[in-house]
């Protein structure tokens, strides 16, 4: 399983990859023939950044991911599901959204609708992780879109993480579900914008 700073720095080597087309295009047919290729290879680096973030302290389940909340669905009588679609311009770094142990790990094959469509939740190839929390189960959904083909996890089962802590990223246009039981009070509303690891989709009810 590759190391987080390995993932990222796939960035480089695609930016590399399209900066080295561009050369030869220049060399070939002239620098403005190069000029796509170069702005694919600043779009690469610009896409795998992997900004800091200020995790918020308490009995909170942050976001797993940058993007926009498109839906809040009672998936059950006990569980409420938060879908984040993120578009190619967001940063595609996941995170933990409690602390607690990984207890299961499954990854199912599946279609690539366009990640914003309800039917994604069920049908698209995704990468589900449940993590054991205490007194608390949160299961979160790494989902592959329409341009999203390549969905990585860096951590295994019985591995602890921390609330905020990178544990993989979804390479282009996505989307990540969170669930929810009961004993979560929801904060977050449809259309939001939120930030993995910093923004709070819920907190935990201490009565």
């Amino acid at each position: 399983m590759r190391q987080w700073h390995e993932m990222v720095i796939d960035g480089i080597y695609y930016a590399l990859g399209f900066g080295a087309g561009a050369a030869v295009i220049a060399w070939l047919a002239g620098p403005l023939w190069a000029i796509p290729l170069l702005v694919l290879a600043a779009f690469c680096l610009y896409f795998f950044r992997d900004p800091d973030r200020e995790i918020p302290p308490g009995p909170v389940a942050v976001s797993p991911a940058d993007g926009k909340v498109v839906a809040i669905k009672q998936e059950s009588p006990t569980a409420t599901r938060i879908s984040i679609f993120l578009n190619i311009f967001d940063v595609h770094v996941n995170r933990a959204p409690i602390t607690g142990r990984i207890i299961d790990i499954q990854y199912r094959q599946g279609e690539f609708l366009v990640a914003s469509k309800e039917k994604a939740s069920t049908n698209n190839e995704q990468n589900i992780v449940t993590i054991q929390g205490e007194g608390t189960r949160v299961v979160f959904k790494q989902i592959a879109g329409l341009i999203a083909r390549r969905i990585v996890f860096n951590k295994i089962i019985n591995q602890p993480v921390m609330a905020g802590e990178r544990v993989g990223m979804i390479k282009f246009g996505s989307r990540v579900d969170v669930i929810l039981g009961p004993e979560w009070v929801i904060t977050a509303i449809p259309g939001q914008r939120v930030q993995a690891g910093a923004s709070i989709l819920a907190v935990r009810n201490e009565d």
